[in-house]
């Protein structure tokens, strides 16, 4: 994040985020339903027994939700680290070392991974047989889940109570919260059966975000995960931030062996892909040049990628020539792309950067971890002398001074 070309564009889009944001006649920012559903959590938060912040796993501070901050309980709260596969694995360890070292509990998840989600729902099971073993309590338990639009809460209550349901050997029709790609599509509070014996309901909550977003860094991170809608921000202003971090990192090293330089080809020939005597091969064929998410494409994406980078020589202290490189890889992937030469050069950039987006934020071209650790924090040092016990993670150390940030425990 320290290249002078990113620095410009998150200044950019966090300026233009801070002022929808600070704009009460916005059509999305903190809309009445996000006002209300504040109001509704707030005031259910201190009736659920347990407390599960679901967090983006490649944003895991900016992804915070405000709601929480000064939470008084932290044995009732779990970090969940969500979209694990999406971030770099590396990097969610030590994210998960940080939050230990902060003395909170968390858990790193994949929503779509079965054996994932049985693991995470024997863990809240567990945790739930603690809290009753504490309060002497056999009524029913309430896990809320809470965080920012789309860390993936729905995704994960539908997952976990599908695999609940299944556990419980429990019959009868299957409800599911909503889920969407967009962000802020959950409007109520909905209620999941996810155990038996004791009874177990999570309570999925709408995605709230705080009322105003004044740091420019955390803002143009949230928009580039999906959290804030792309045409707030602007679509070719986010490939363009996406790029940057691609070409300073290492990410694209590991794409080498798809380079063709020399050869002026893409990795399929368009004309004798689309090519065919039969009319239903032909047709479905023809599908190919507006499914950006083909193996082919994809690879053609990642092989202009590399080679732009690769090629060039660009000091990533200048500004300018990082914004050239970004500017030459955009019209580059209007070919690896398929986009129709007809389509005007503006309305072309757009289709690409939204292509680019997508495969980005479905892990089709790396995985990024986009939150750094704070400085103050060293999670590969030795630790302290001072040592505590855990339930679940066993032995633990944690620094006698650092205030417990997604907890808020010393400060409250």
């Amino acid at each position: 994040m320290e290249a002078a070309a990113t620095a410009a564009l998150v200044k950019r889009i966090g300026t233009v985020i801070k002022r929808a944001s600070k704009n009460r006649a916005s059509a999305w920012w903190y809309s009445p339903h996000m006002a209300t559903a504040s109001r509704a959590i707030a005031e259910r938060l201190p009736l659920a027994d347990l407390i599960v912040e679901v967090r983006d796993a490649r944003v895991p501070l900016s992804s915070e939700y405000e709601l929480l901050k000064n939470y008084p309980s932290p044995s009732r709260r779990i970090v969940v680290l969500n979209k694990m596969d999406l971030a770099n694995s590396s990097r969610t360890k030590e994210w998960m070392r940080y939050f230990e070292l902060q003395n909170c509990e968390s858990f790193a998840v994949n929503s779509h991974n079965r054996e994932n989600i049985k693991q995470f729902l024997n863990f809240l099971q567990a945790k739930v047989r603690e809290l009753k073993k504490m309060d002497n309590s056999s009524s029913t338990t309430a896990i809320m889940l809470v965080g920012i639009p789309n860390t993936g809460k729905s995704a994960l209550a539908n997952s976990l109570h599908n695999i609940g349901r299944i556990s419980a050997a429990e019959k009868g029709k299957l409800k599911h919260a909503a889920v969407s790609s967009q962000p802020c599509e959950t409007k109520d509070i909905s209620s999941l059966k996810i155990a038996s014996n004791p009874n177990v309901y999570v309570l999925d909550t709408p995605g709230v975000l705080p009322p105003v977003i004044c740091d420019f860094e955390t803002s143009s991170k949230l928009a580039l995960i999906g959290t804030i809608r792309d045409s707030l921000a602007g679509e070719k202003q986010l490939a363009q931030f996406f790029l940057s971090i691609l070409d300073s990192g290492k990410e694209y090293e590991q794409w080498a062996k798809l380079s063709t330089a020399g050869s002026g080809r893409l990795s399929v020939d368009f004309r004798e892909e689309y090519s065919g005597s039969c009319q239903t091969e032909t047709t479905k064929k023809r599908q190919y040049p507006s499914d950006h998410t083909q193996d082919f494409i994809v690879q053609d994406v990642r092989r202009v990628l590399y080679e732009s980078i690769s090629s060039t020589r660009v000091d990533m202290r200048r500004r300018k020539d990082v914004l050239r490189l970004i500017e030459f890889q955009l019209a580059a992937l209007r070919e690896a792309f398929r986009i129709p030469s007809e389509l005007g050069e503006e309305d072309a950039c757009i289709r690409v950067s939204e292509k680019l987006l997508n495969l980005y934020r479905t892990g089709r071209l790396g995985h990024f971890t986009l939150d750094d650790i704070p400085k103050d924090i060293d999670v590969h040092g030795s630790f302290s002398t001072r040592r505590s016990t855990c339930k679940h993670h066993g032995n633990i150390s944690r620094s006698n001074s650092t205030v417990c940030l997604p907890c808020s425990v010393e400060s409250s």
